[in-house]
């Protein structure tokens, strides 16, 4: 194949019709609507190769995850995507890589109704520089936030936890290789699904949400400082992973409390919305675990069987910049 260059690449990797009513890839700019009432929704990450993904990751994967990781941002707000635009810094053009990259993504675009609409590409001298803006909408005054907890809520879950975790640590050699549990857990970092068509039924159920990106316990206190309160979540009610059972207790905390990359909801509701909330998780098939209360007081406890505090880990989550 003949060398490719920046327009090459756009138009055979990532140029795709644009849906009605959008003007997408080709233009200066993209142009979409926002239903009447609505109002719009925008997020973006960044993925850095050897920060966020290992050189090695599968590109497929990787074009996935590159939209899931904002597709869950969405999920927090309770908002429906529209589209989506990347930015692609590239040390060089490996026509193989980018087949494989831009498939994952718009596999995961055309099932999340979220195209690809726009975007810029770019050399960079060391590493593959990915970095993605998603829109969506939501009701006016609808959206789920993170200050809006109220005590006697219910706290919830989707999915489970520390699989993603468990795997980075392993990838990492910071455990002894377990290939079993490696291949037990891989895709759950790797190829996260964040549960993007369930969220939007929470509007008017829910009242705060956020995504768990850096750790449990470091998401969820996100929600009780913006809501001025506290909560008492229940350790043996926290949906771990399958994986993680067997592994010394320790790390089962670690992994289950401040593993991030998890990217499902945390979001709390009163208890009358009970049922309506397990009926919705069964329709979309989605595994929805009630695990604590908010309360009150400020501070968040977990607490064992018998209701005694657990000594909770002392890094709950991930921070760019920490030591």
């Amino acid at each position: 194949m003949a060398a490719l260059n920046e327009f090459d690449v756009i138009q055979t990797f990532f140029h795709r019709a644009a849906p009605e009513g959008y003007v997408g890839v080709g233009d200066d700019c993209a142009l979409f609507s926002v239903r009447p009432g609505y109002q719009l929704a925008v997020s973006t990450d960044t993925l850095i190769e050897g920060q966020h993904f290992f050189s090695d990751v599968d590109p497929y994967d990787l074009g996935h995850k590159s939209l899931a990781v904002n597709l869950s941002d969405l999920c927090a707000m309770g908002a429906e995507p529209k589209g989506c635009v990347l930015a692609l810094a590239l040390p060089q053009v490996d026509p193989q890589w980018l087949q494989a990259f831009s498939s994952g993504l718009h596999a995961l675009a055309a099932q999340s109704n979220c195209p690809l609409i726009g975007g810029d590409t770019t050399r960079h001298p060391y590493a593959v520089t990915i970095t993605l803006t998603i829109f969506g909408e939501v009701p006016i005054t609808q959206a789920l936030r993170r200050d809006l907890a109220r005590a006697g809520d219910d706290i919830w879950i989707t999915g489970t936890l520390g699989a993603a975790d468990l795997a980075l640590r392993y990838l990492t050699q910071r455990l002894p290789m377990d290939a079993e549990r490696l291949e037990q857990t891989r895709s759950a970092l790797e190829r996260p699904l964040p549960p993007y068509a369930f969220a939007p039924h929470l509007l008017g159920h829910a009242h705060a949400a956020i995504d768990i990106s850096d750790g449990f316990l470091q998401d969820l206190s996100h929600i009780l400082t913006a809501s001025h309160c506290g909560a008492q979540v229940s350790w043996a009610d926290l949906p771990m992973h399958p994986a993680l059972r067997g592994v010394a207790p320790a790390l089962q905390q670690a992994a289950v409390l401040a593993g991030g990359d998890v990217f499902e909801l945390c979001f709390t509701a009163p208890p009358t919305e009970r049922a309506y909330l397990l009926d919705l998780a069964a329709q979309h098939q989605i595994r929805l675990t009630r695990i604590g209360t908010v309360v009150p007081e400020p501070g968040l406890v977990v607490v064992d069987a018998s209701g005694q505090a657990l000594n909770l880990p002392a890094q709950g989550g991930f921070d760019h910049f920490s030591a």
